[in-house]
């Protein structure tokens, strides 16, 4: 039986890149980068980013007050304002255009995910990047 082998540009290489590239916009735009982050492609035009421990020290101070909702407020607030930053990162990695891009955060657990979905490839267009 043959060996399975992962493709470039959908290696562990390439989802490591991907991860450490979130984790500095993190620290970067949050002052606070998650501990823990994981790539993973879903399919041929999804992307998911996972990172934990990624609350900021006031934001813990408002999930132990029973303020997530709040914290959940914020964070969609900073993902607005830092889009164009977290979808630049990707494409520049895997040079593919992202479609669309979400953020949604557990707010007890301090889980983030980033994901993107990307532009598809094959006979509907090439999906790299214009």
């Amino acid at each position: 039986m043959a060996e399975a082998r992962i493709d470039e540009p959908r290696g562990a290489g390439v989802l490591a890149t991907i991860s450490n590239a979130l984790v500095s916009l993190h620290k970067e735009q949050f002052g606070r980068g998650p501990t823990l982050a994981r790539a993973h492609f879903a399919g041929n035009d999804m992307l998911v980013c996972v990172m934990e421990d990624a609350l900021l020290p006031a934001e813990r101070m408002m999930v132990k007050m029973g303020d997530q909702q709040r914290v959940r407020e914020s964070r969609t607030a900073f993902q607005a304002a830092t889009r164009d930053q977290f979808i630049g990162a990707v494409e520049g990695i895997i040079d593919r255009r992202v479609r669309a891009f979400a953020s949604a955060i557990d707010a007890d657990e301090g889980i983030v995910w980033e994901v993107y979905n990307l532009e598809p490839t094959g006979a509907q267009g090439d999906g790299a990047r214009p």
